[in-house]
């Protein structure tokens, strides 16, 4: 009875023995890495090394790790030899490894192991360093379109130099300044304008302040008051000299007081508060607020319109036009703050420099409607000569 139970034990014993010898029997050594190269990452900096390899073709390899050997002082302090420094590892199939901390003009050495469950292979040493490049030939397309502006802008300067005049559209806004101004004079009340809330080293400000140069000229032409308060002491000191001059441009330098231009507060609501309450008091006839603003806005042109003054807002801030719209009778959006100051003042210069950019605005638009229409059909025909067109056009001209 007892040998007729240990039978069907010898037999699965017999059975699975081949199988746990095969288990316990160490695996194959894997075939090291071949043709490992350490090359320079072009159309960079100076600091990339891209390591390259064949893959293994032995089965079983788990991760490849690349390691490099450790520079003079990397070495650890009393050891012979200092050891092999691991960079990272990539799984099987892999191979390449970017090494990008490496300093210019500095060779290193590399190697690859392939690793399987229980054993390794070293491949060769291969050595390796990194150099600058004076130019990304990947960015060549930036650089062409870049030329093609500056060219366009050196022709309207030379255009608008001679006496051809270009056209520029009409900005009802900057239209209604004389008009404004005229009101403020025949009623006797001051102009307001507030140059926004920061300092010099916003463009915002300078596209204000030149404005201010414009409005102040007209102001002294019409002998109205002006009132300028600001929130920066740069502002103050800058708004004062561009005010001073207007005034002598105009031949009434003698109109001309430095308190005029005035500081509030670096605080954002009190000086909130003290524009409204000076709006409050005063009752001016126009207000106009050309800068950068933020939650102030709408308190600003709230308390104009109360009054019944006529407004007249500028900001490239998107989050605050929707307040001036509503509450001012004209607003200058975004690019039409900085445009001002060509299509007032008629500088050549500046003129040649508004229509240069609107032709390097009408190539982006070009390229995006092509591009647009080549990827819509590419998907609708499955046709590679137009999807390396879109290919093209956006990874190689704006990328």
């Amino acid at each position: 009875m007892k040998l007729l139970c240990t039978l069907p034990l010898w037999y699965a014993a017999l059975a699975l023995g081949p199988l746990l010898e095969a288990q316990d029997a160490p695996s194959e050594a894997p075939a090291p890495p071949t043709r490992v190269q350490a090359l320079d990452v072009p159309n960079d900096s100076g600091h990339a090394i891209e390591i390259r390899w064949k893959d293994s073709p032995a089965p079983g390899v788990h991760t490849y790790e690349v390691f490099r050997s450790p520079l003079p002082g990397e070495a650890a302090r009393g050891a012979t030899e200092a050891p092999w420094l691991s960079l990272g590892t990539v799984g099987p199939g892999e191979e390449a490894w970017t090494f990008s901390s490496a300093e210019r003009g500095v060779r290193y050495s590399f190697k690859v192991v392939a690793i399987t469950a229980d054993s390794s292979a070293d491949s060769e040493i291969v050595t390796g360093e990194s150099r600058a490049q004076w130019f990304d030939w990947n960015k060549l397309w930036i650089l062409i379109i870049g030329g093609t502006i500056c060219l366009f802008v050196i022709l309207f300067i030379q255009l608008a130099t001679r006496g051809r005049k270009l056209f520029v559209r009409k900005i009802a806004g900057l239209e209604a300044v004389d008009e404004a101004v005229g009101r403020a004079t025949e009623m006797g009340r001051p102009v307001v304008f507030v140059p926004g809330i920061m300092d010099m080293d916003n463009v915002q400000t300078l596209a204000g302040l030149t404005l201010l140069g414009y409005v102040s000229r007209t102001i002294a032409e019409y002998d109205a008051k002006l009132d300028v308060p600001v929130s920066r002491s740069l502002v103050m000191t800058t708004g004062r000299e561009v005010v001073k001059q207007a005034y002598l441009e105009a031949g009434r330098p003698e109109s001309y007081n430095e308190d005029m231009v005035h500081y509030l507060t670096d605080e954002q609501f009190g000086y909130v508060a003290g524009v409204n309450g000076m709006l409050l008091r005063d009752e001016p006839a126009t207000c106009l607020y050309m800068g950068a603003f933020f939650a102030e806005s709408l308190l600003l042109a709230e308390t104009g319109n109360r009054i019944g003054a006529i407004q007249i807002a500028g900001t490239a801030m998107p989050s605050q036009l929707p307040f001036f719209v509503a509450a001012c009778d004209y607003t200058l959006m975004g690019e039409e703050l900085f445009a001002a100051s060509a299509y007032l003042s008629g500088d050549p210069k500046q003129l040649g420099s508004l229509k240069g950019q609107d032709v390097g605005k009408l190539i982006v638009m070009a390229a995006i409607v092509l591009g647009s229409l080549a990827a819509t059909v590419a998907l609708w025909t499955g046709s590679e000569s137009l999807q390396s067109v879109v290919d093209f056009l956006k990874l190689e001209m704006f990328v």
